[in-house]
């Protein structure tokens, strides 16, 4: 039976910054209904919405106090049911992210829990714990934070004096909830059901390594840290912990007794590339996102290497690969491979490359423009936690999260209806870089991935399947796929000889004669 997720290319839509539906500045699920004729255009197979749910947006919608609803922000159920709807009738299916790890503190559940006092069956949903010290001043363990500080606050008891700690392995306002607890299980079932019932085909679990923590909560070893430089985290009491698979295995029978074959994709940050792989074993999660790809250096070396450890490893279980080279987390890849024109010139490359491979593909919204990252927004514009969490040292992912520029030559560039400032500003050198302005340049970003994906779409040797190596220096990265298709990405300095070849199906720049540039990418039919 062939899975249609297996070699899907999904769109991420950061709902905040796609799409302004109602003149509020804040892009909204209207505004992303407005816009579904321009992905399906892009030729796409499906869409991941970022959280819409009823939120304090202390973490950007990922601190949820709702995971049935819709915040007014964003819209109403029946705006969501009218985009499903829509999109289905593209012919797109909608996934959803899904927070499992933690809630936010306006969530009924952590109030009751406040409220309820030490010990109780209401404070038992999330990590409560008597502090260290003569009167329980010290946090009960040394657990950092991933945005910084220590993971744990404290709360004031229903007497008023200061009580028991709650763990946050993000902000203080997104505590971690206890999955020892079943009534935590029994309510993300049903969480699951009702979006499925509304005829979503699948989520996206956030931090879907975090959902159980050693018993006992031990401290970590002197130097633990959440990024580590090689991507896995290694053995901690924090993340990864064995239990969690159990839970992935219910959610699987779930999905897996609906029609429409529904998926679930985590954002798996794992302690190896074998423990990567048990998440997505058959009986388990269907996709995780595979960060290697979005981490490597600009090397043919890397590049290689993370593709051969990457097949490797899911090979075993029998999964797909994912492919991965921005979203709204990570810096664009465009500011990540260098300055200027040299970060547009390789972003271009890299996605024929990634397009090329076998497997599933993610793309953020914005890279088909050739967004980079925007330094330089004023201070008084951040809102991720991680800048004032830093002590305002980390400026966090807002530059990453710059509303999409659609068209007009001045700021706001469409986003927003009747000029209306969004909630982050958008340069006024994207001018250039609208939709509208690339939709007429058949040299531009924008009209290179609508062809690329057209092409992979459309060709027999592309997206599941087999691919081989071919000789190559350490400078250029090449591959061959049946029937008849060959990639080539040159990652050095110098021109190098393309092989013979029938015709060239697309370049990311131009070609000279039959070499390929420096920072360039072909498609090939060899057939």
């Amino acid at each position: 039976m062939s899975h249609w997720w297996r070699d899907a290319v999904f769109y991420e839509i950061y709902v905040r910054s796609f799409a302004d539906g109602n003149g509020d500045g804040v892009g909204d699920l209207p505004g992303v209904t407005s816009r579904l004729d321009y992905v399906s255009g892009l030729g796409v197979d499906g869409i991941w919405l970022t959280p819409f749910y009823p939120s304090p947006m202390a973490d950007g919608g990922y601190d949820i106090a709702d995971y049935r609803g819709v915040d007014p922000l964003f819209g109403s159920l029946a705006d969501f049911d009218e985009l499903l709807a829509r999109a289905h009738r593209l012919g797109l299916r909608v996934i959803i992210d899904l927070v499992p790890n933690h809630t936010s503190t306006q969530h009924p559940w952590f109030v009751a829990a406040v409220a309820a006092g030490a010990g109780s069956q209401e404070r038992d949903r999330y990590i409560f714990r008597r502090g260290r010290g003569e009167t329980g001043e010290v946090p009960p363990n040394n657990w950092p934070s991933r945005f910084g500080g220590p993971a744990w606050s404290r709360v004031v008891e229903p007497d008023g004096r200061p009580g028991e700690w709650y763990l946050h392995l993000f902000a203080p306002e997104q505590p971690d909830l206890n999955w020892r607890n079943p009534a935590v299980r029994t309510d993300f079932e049903q969480v699951l059901r009702f979006w499925l019932d509304r005829g979503v085909d699948g989520f996206r679990v956030d931090v879907a390594m975090g959902l159980f923590k050693a018993d006992g909560l031990v401290d970590v070893d002197a130097g633990f840290s959440h990024f580590p430089a090689n991507g896995y985290l290694g053995r901690s009491p924090i993340w990864n912990q064995p239990e969690v698979h159990d839970v992935y295995r219910h959610w699987r029978e779930i999905l897996d007794s609906y029609p429409g074959d529904r998926i679930a994709v985590g954002e798996t940050f794992a302690e190896s590339p074998e423990n990567l792989a048990e998440y997505v074993r058959p009986d388990e999660l269907h996709q995780s996102f595979n960060f290697a790809w979005l981490r490597a250096p600009w090397s043919a070396t890397a590049f290689r290497n993370v593709v051969d450890s990457s097949l490797h490893i899911t090979g075993l279980v029998g999964a797909p690969t994912t492919w991965v080279l921005s979203n709204h987390d990570a810096p664009r890849h465009r500011s990540r491979y260098g300055p200027g024109q040299v970060g547009l010139r390789r972003a271009r490359a890299a996605i024929l490359a990634m397009l090329a491979l076998p497997g599933s593909a993610y793309l953020y919204q914005g890279e088909e423009l050739g967004l980079a990252d925007v330094t330089d927004l004023p201070d008084d514009a951040l809102q991720d936690p991680m800048w004032e969490r830093s002590g305002r040292t980390n400026r966090g992912r807002d530059g990453r999260r710059v509303p999409i520029p659609w068209s007009g030559t001045q700021p706001p560039y469409g986003f927003a209806p009747n000029g209306v400032p969004p909630w982050l500003p958008i340069p006024p050198t994207w001018a250039a870089l609208t939709v509208e302005a690339q939709s007429a340049d058949n040299r531009s970003t924008l009209f290179l991935y609508r062809r690329a994906l057209r092409i992979r779409r459309d060709h027999p040797a592309l997206g599941v399947g087999e691919m081989q190596w071919l000789e190559a220096t350490d400078q250029v990265l090449a591959l061959t796929r049946a029937p008849g298709f060959s990639c080539f990405l040159n990652c050095g300095d110098a021109p190098v000889p393309l092989p013979p070849h029938r015709q060239v199906l697309l370049a990311s720049g131009p070609l000279t004669g039959e070499r390929l540039p420096a920072d360039t990418a072909a498609w090939l039919d060899t057939s």
